[in-house]
């Protein structure tokens, strides 16, 4: 089936909610992430074959509570819904809903009933809501929302099959209306549905409330709203408390009709046990410390051994190709420049993965979010919130995926600090620099008989890091003045065992990220720097093993250190060299000749190739 034949497919909820375990149970290995088109937002797509003849694009929208947004991600959600020519614009949306707390996971579910989505509301985590002695009656819920109601087990993979069975049938959208817009509502609501051509009120509603931000709105379009806004006296936001009032009294409504049980208040009492020693505001620290600690101990020694592996891989294919291909610039480039420049990409994935398989267990299993809950109070302190501790331990992988991870911080002023302290902390590319100057410096002894001497060296380095970061943010917080109000409101949800397969989809998924991305600009490096230091301008680049003999005629050198020495003469004659020997004048003060010099240039590109 062609791809524009196949349907799309939304899949929404509140963070925490298991999207990501729905998302990798439909899709598997299927899936890509990229752009939203003009923002650097991710947004993940993957492939599902619903049936022999009917395939589907799955799209995992950023989690969100409603469509009235406030950070970056919210945005995007709320213009995807409301933008039909949106390459992401839905056939089908699956809201899935935690059934331990269906209150605050069925706001975006109205709302997405209100647009006339064909809608399929899916129950994850009814295993926690049996455990915790509620009981749903969910025929009764599917018919008081008009929409199929379907239980599934996103970690398991229980309920797939008949989610599949749902979605490749259409759907009808809800025939029932939650928040009613008449009175003085009905005419300006009227105007602009008319003249959008829009399907039902509650999207023209939508844009009267949100036409400043939604992109896909020409200023004309805007101008046009406003004008409406104005002559009908309504102003941005009037309504939306009033409307979310309504809503939540609804839903109250609704769970009190279905819920035939409530959950026992003791049902999570392992959670609540466990949270008294990981958010006291002592041991918190300690225990949040303690495993950097392992985390750093883990990178440094047990990448160790398959990283020596690849290096030593590399240097006998080296060998090897040098042996058999025959002479010549093309033979040359392939052992000299693309096989380094590969050898110095593959080098790195051991500590990437061992980076953000540690990263992933931490939030597959709930405890990511107890880091964020109690790192607030410190971070606000020194002008950033808690949610800026996630995008600072991105920093650790990679600068990029960190800064745009800042998206779901509310607060500009927060957010625009998070970004710029953010490239202090030691990413992955500064690993192999430090690994080098610890191995070099540090002797390889143990402490206490089990901690390696390098391990705590290279977390004080990432902790240096770490310190520069707030400090430089204590000093912007100082600058950059704001009267908007910042807050942490977040759910802590329940410690559960690591789905696996999701950890592993995540360690794939970063790996070949940075394989194909940082990947691609390290190998054109080494390639462009083979080619600058093989070649020159000059004869003596050319009779460069002429002069070395007739200079070295008297030292009565080895055939291996006259070969070292021609070496050095032509990469001081080449064109590298010229490069190197024009900024060393401005480096010298530094102690760094113009070989470093040459390092430092290219790694502004990528600090891996340092």
């Amino acid at each position: 089936m062609d791809d524009h034949q196949r349907i799309k497919v939304a899949l929404a909820g509140k963070p925490n909610s298991g999207k990501s375990s729905l998302f990798n149970q439909l899709t598997g290995l299927n899936q890509k992430t990229g752009n939203f088109p003009g923002i650097t937002v991710e947004m993940k797509t993957g492939v599902c074959q619903l049936s022999r003849n009917q395939k589907a694009e799955i799209i995992d929208l950023p989690g969100v509570y409603t469509l009235y947004p406030r950070s970056v991600d919210e945005k995007i959600v709320a213009e995807i819904f409301s933008n039909n020519n949106s390459i992401f614009f839905p056939d089908r949306v699956i809201v899935l809903a935690d059934a331990t707390n269906l209150r605050n996971c069925l706001l975006l579910l109205t709302q997405l009933i209100d647009l006339g989505f064909p809608t399929v509301l899916a129950l994850n985590m009814m295993d926690l809501a049996v455990k915790s002695g509620q009981s749903v009656d969910v025929g009764k819920l599917s018919k008081m929302l008009d929409v199929p109601v379907v239980i599934v087990n996103a970690r398991e993979g229980h309920g797939i099959d008949e989610l599949k069975k749902i979605l490749v049938n259409p759907i009808k959208p809800s025939g029932k209306r939650v928040f009613n817009l008449n009175g003085e509502l009905a005419s300006i609501v009227d105007e602009i549905k008319n003249h959008f051509k829009l399907q039902s009120e509650y999207e023209a509603y939508q844009y009267i409330q949100q036409y400043p931000h939604l992109s896909f709105l020409s200023v004309e379009d805007k101008n046009f709203i406003n004008d409406v806004c104005e002559r009908n006296k309504f102003f941005h936001g009037k309504f939306q408390g009033a409307e979310t009032i309504h809503r939540f009294g609804f839903i109250q409504d609704l769970l009190n009709e279905v819920i035939l049980e409530l959950p026992k208040p003791e049902w999570n009492l392992r959670t609540r046990q466990l949270d008294r020693i990981l958010t006291h505001k002592i041991w918190g620290y300690i225990i949040f410390l303690g495993l950097l600690f392992v985390i750093f101990q883990a990178i440094f020694s047990w990448a160790q051994q398959p990283m020596d592996l690849i290096d030593y891989g590399f240097a006998e294919l080296g060998s090897f190709l040098n042996q058999k291909l025959p002479n010549g610039p093309f033979f040359d480039l392939i052992t000299q420049g693309i096989l380094p420049g590969l050898a110095g990409i593959i080098i790195f994935i051991p500590q990437i993965a061992i980076l953000f398989a540690f990263v992933s267990v931490l939030e597959e299993s709930g405890y990511m979010a107890r880091v964020v809950f109690i790192m607030d109070k410190i971070m606000r302190k020194f002008g950033l919130n808690g949610r800026s501790v996630v995008p600072l331990m991105s920093g650790w992988a990679c600068a990029i995926p960190a800064i745009m991870a800042t998206r779901t911080i509310d607060n500009w002023k927060d957010r625009l600090i998070t970004i710029f302290v953010t490239p202090f902390m030691s990413c992955s590319a500064r690993l192999p620099v430090y690994a080098i100057l610890v191995a070099l410096i540090i002797p390889s002894d143990q402490f206490l008989g089990i901690l390696s001497l390098q391990g705590i060296t290279m977390m004080g380095l990432y902790l240096l890091g770490f310190l520069a970061a707030i400090i430089s943010a204590y000093i912007m917080k100082l600058i950059i003045q704001s009267k908007e109000r910042s807050y942490l409101v977040m759910e802590l949800p329940t410690y559960r065992m690591p789905k696996w397969s999701n950890v592993g989809y995540t360690i794939v998924d970063k790996t070949k990220a940075f394989v194909f991305e940082a990947g691609k600009i390290i190998l054109a490096i080494s390639v462009i720097l083979w080619v600058l230091a093989s070649y020159g301008p000059s004869e003596k680049m050319n009779n460069a093993e002429s002069i070395v003999r007739n200079e070295v005629v008297s030292e009565g050198l080895s055939e291996l250190e006259l070969q070292n020495r021609i070496a050095s003469y032509r990469l001081e004659q080449s064109y590298a060299g010229i490069i190197g020997k024009s900024i060393e004048p401005v480096i010298q003060p530094l102690g760094y000749d113009w070989k470093i010099g040459i390092a430092l240039v290219t790694s502004f590109a990528a600090r891996e190739v340092l």
